[in-house]
């Protein structure tokens, strides 16, 4: 053991290490319960609870805090079932993607260095290569993107808040249409008849429209003459159009039964081994033992706001479920104008601190619909997430790019308000249209 490294950080290291192969051997068909994911990861965050930045902590805690007293209400007032066994399971299959994206950071140079990072793109181009390519990119591998393009965008320095937000509106807007997003199969359980012809007839133009905005709105506010881009070329793509086509081939061929998420979580950091192995085991181990003892530990601002929103989901998610009940319908009947309200209530939830799936989740439980009016439901709940992880502090991207760069949740959603607004007046457009279409 390196004498440098507190003996906190080694055995936090081992406990998140230990939760990623536990998800993993739950993903290959292992007899390993979701609990004992959970538990090594709240352990890790325990022990460096002393490391973290002091807004960090005061946030979890009250993330957490809010989410246990919401459980507890729904339990005492409205005698719902709480799962208690399965109270840390909030958002520990994310968390353990994230640990499984990080593995990426083992393939480089032998010393593990960057190469050099040459000539970077600037100015709008740049700006618009970054959007395009977290875009397109994320489309497929959602948030695993943003840390592949973010840390290439780092070697020529510190993320600024212009590459932040392009890292951000680039990939909150794939939600709007692509099959792989995690909005997408949240959608797609809610509204199992909903037609994705349709909905991605519209979804595609308003995530063109998206970027256009994005582009124009940063050109205006920023300069960003300096501003380092990401390279659409063949060299910066390659890693991350690999690693696409290889989710594409287990998704679609060796494992069909399970997410993007969980392909990602083993994936990334299987061909991070294997291309180590090439050196012999012996480099391999000491790789990974310098990633578990360094890298994983500084993840534990990620790690800790993603555990404590996922049990503030569980708890608000159960809550309204048992104080609204089954049978009442918001609606009688949806159709443009309660498509519109229901979008921009969901939106503002977001901005306020709600996650969008909260809100979507709700709106389906509180409808009754069937047939094209599954397909209108389909299309607002896809653009509210689309604008809500935009605008909302705790959405799963800005809480990434706050743990990962050191940027605040709140200060990007303060400056994706207006893009958000903008993107809103398109959307409502869209349900317009959308409603008549129908």
């Amino acid at each position: 053991m390196n004498n440098a490294t507190p003996r906190r950080h080694v055995l936090a290291g081992g406990l998140i290490l230990t939760g990623l192969v536990l998800q993993v051997m739950r993903l290959a068909g292992l007899p390993v319960m979701l609990p004992a994911v959970s538990v090594a990861f709240w352990l890790a965050v325990g022990l460096l609870w002393p490391d973290m930045k002091r807004s960090n902590r005061r946030q979890a805690v009250v993330l957490a805090g809010l989410g246990l007293a919401l459980l507890l209400a729904a339990a005492l007032f409205y005698d719902a079932e709480v799962a208690w066994i399965h109270l840390l399971d909030g958002n520990s299959y994310v968390v353990a993607m994230l640990v499984g994206v990080s593995f990426i950071g083992l393939v480089g140079t032998r010393q593990g260095h960057s190469p050099p990072p040459g000539s970077a793109v600037t100015g709008p181009r740049g700006t618009a290569g970054t959007w395009l390519g977290v875009h397109l990119l994320g489309a497929i591998l959602n948030l695993s993107t943003v840390f592949m393009v973010g840390d290439r965008l780092r070697r020529h320095g510190e993320l600024s808040l212009p590459q932040l937000l392009a890292l951000n509106r680039g990939l909150s807007s794939a939600a709007l249409w692509s099959p792989f997003f995690a909005s997408m199969g949240v959608v797609m359980t809610l509204a199992p008849q909903m037609n994705y012809a349709t909905v991605l007839a519209f979804g595609l133009p308003l995530g063109l429209a998206a970027g256009s905005l994005s582009l124009f709105d940063l050109s205006r506010r920023f300069d960003l003459s300096r501003v380092a881009g990401f390279s659409l070329s063949p060299r910066s793509l390659l890693l991350p159009v690999v690693m696409a086509s290889l989710v594409m081939l287990f998704h679609f061929g060796l494992t069909p039964g399970l997410s993007i998420v969980s392909i990602i979580t083993f994936l990334l950091p299987g061909v991070a081994l294997a291309i180590n192995l090439r050196h012999g085991p012996r480099w391999t181990l000491r790789r990974v033992r310098q990633h578990a003892l360094g890298r994983l530990p500084a993840m534990r601002g990620e790690v800790s706001l993603f555990l404590c929103a996922g049990l503030l989901t569980q708890g608000l998610s159960t809550f309204v479920m048992a104080a609204t009940g089954s049978d009442w319908r918001l609606f009688e009947h949806f159709a443009a104008p309660q498509a519109i309200a229901s979008f921009l209530t969901i939106v503002a939830s977001a901005a306020a601190g709600l996650h969008p799936i909260i809100g979507v989740s709700v709106l389906a439980s509180m409808l009754e619909l069937g047939g094209e009016r599954q397909t209108l439901f389909a299309f607002v709940a896809l653009t509210a997430w689309a604008v809500g992880t935009a605008v909302g502090p705790l959405s799963g991207i800005n809480l990434s790019l706050q743990g990962r760069y050191g940027i605040s949740g709140a200060r990007l959603s303060r400056h994706n308000l207006g893009y958000g607004a903008a993107l809103s007046v398109l959307v409502v457009a869209g349900i317009v249209l959308l409603d008549a279409w129908l």
